[in-house]
């Protein structure tokens, strides 16, 4: 017994994060929260067959809980990985979840189907019980709703998938699920979630169709010397009926084209489910500012059928438009011409300042030259007239006494 509020709160965490695979598959984490308190779902609703160990215990004892669920073997085949079924509208279908304590005391379990979407990560995930499911969960009916499974001892649940007439052709998935619910200190819900993915394809026209949507082209080099990381993105959205994936291509080139740039291997986007969407996002290093960028993708829709073989088709295209100005570049261009442009203006200043001296010193040259000129001629001109004053006084003189 672990008495021990450390040791209790050790436990808990191992309870909520501590899930062991018998076959490394994709699991279906749930973290959606449901009734009151703070709920965690350490749910794993694998494709294949798998085991989930926790402590457990209204009272916070470490009581360890295992169990693992696969599917039976019957006409549908033995060791499969999950459900897969191919039904027409107004049949249904019967199957079988194995349910196997591996534990030391017995177990009471939920069992309950539902439908599945994509989760934040790119996985699968099932819809809580207190989320109203409208396919593969409405559809599916276990023999019992809750079950006890002795310890060492393995119980097989019954279960029916019943598809209406009025159901939609195309593509379906949920899970069937068993459920350990227990609650512990400080008012947490733990809900630990272990099941088995079911692929469901109603019969009828299927219409496949992807769009790309909200096409958008970033440059991460406004404040670099020059280059920068550019980043596509956009959201692949599934129009149809049919569960798609995605061969995806991309490029950026400058305007007009120039100087085009392969994005290189982009991942696959895989199960993308009928309405839902996925955001993509597709960087490429070492891109030039071009003062505008134009960034392309290329995807090729994948439908995969309910044996697993694939069918292309026709490519989708989109393009996106985006700035790429290195502005640090820019500014230290406009900075370094600014002082060019300020170091020419001065020289020329200094150029015209001494071309004024110059003409200034040559003006008072002339004019002193001028100037001296002037007065030489007017003393000159004195002098002569003096000198013809003297002459004209002295003939007046003689021309009396004769």
């Amino acid at each position: 017994m672990i008495r021990s509020p450390r040791r209790r709160a050790v436990a808990l965490i191992a309870a909520v994060l501590l899930t062991a695979l018998a076959v490394p598959t994709p699991a279906w984490a749930s973290g959606r929260p449901a009734g009151a308190g703070i709920h965690t779902g350490a749910a794993g609703v694998h494709t294949g067959t798998g085991g989930l160990r926790a402590a457990a215990g209204d009272d916070g004892s470490a009581d360890d809980v295992t169990w693992t669920v696969r599917t039976a073997s019957n006409g549908f085949g033995a060791e499969r990985t999950s459900y897969t079924y191919a039904v027409d509208p107004g049949q249904s279908v019967s199957d079988a979840l194995v349910v196997s304590n591996h534990g030391t005391a017995p177990l009471q379990l939920a069992v309950y189907a539902a439908d599945g979407y994509t989760g934040a990560g790119g996985q699968l995930d099932l819809l809580t019980p207190g989320e109203s499911s409208l396919g593969i969960g409405a559809w599916t009916r276990a023999g019992s709703s809750t079950i006890t499974v002795a310890p060492d001892e393995a119980v097989a649940v019954p279960f029916v998938l019943s598809v209406p007439t009025t159901a939609t052709p195309g593509d379906y998935v949920g899970g069937i699920v068993t459920s350990l619910g227990s609650s512990a200190d400080q008012g947490l819900s733990v809900d630990r979630r272990l099941g088995i993915r079911i692929g469901l394809r109603v019969s009828g026209a299927l219409s496949p169709s992807l769009a790309i949507e909200n096409p958008q082209v970033a440059w991460g080099g406004a404040w670099s010397l020059g280059t920068g990381t550019a980043t596509l993105s956009y959201t692949l959205h599934n129009t149809g009926n049919t569960t798609l994936g995605a061969q995806q291509a991309a490029s950026i080139a400058g305007p007009f084209g120039w100087f085009p740039t392969d994005a290189g291997e982009v991942d696959p986007a895989v199960q993308i489910l009928p309405g839902e969407t996925r955001d993509v996002q597709i960087t490429v290093p070492a891109i030039a500012g071009m003062l505008a960028l134009v960034g392309s993708a290329t995807v090729t829709p994948v439908v995969v059928d309910a044996s697993g073989s694939t069918t292309t088709l026709a490519p989708v295209t989109t393009q996106a438009t985006g700035p790429a100005v290195p502005w640090l570049l820019l500014i230290i261009i406009l900075v370094a011409a600014a002082l060019a442009a300020g170091a020419i203006w001065l020289r020329r200043r200094r150029v015209a300042a001494r071309r004024r001296r110059e003409d200034e010193r040559v003006a008072r040259a002339v004019a002193d030259a001028l100037a001296d000129a002037e007065g030489g001629a007017r003393e000159a001109a004195q002098t002569a007239g003096g000198q013809a004053g003297v002459g004209a006084a002295t003939d007046s003189a003689g021309t009396t006494a004769g």
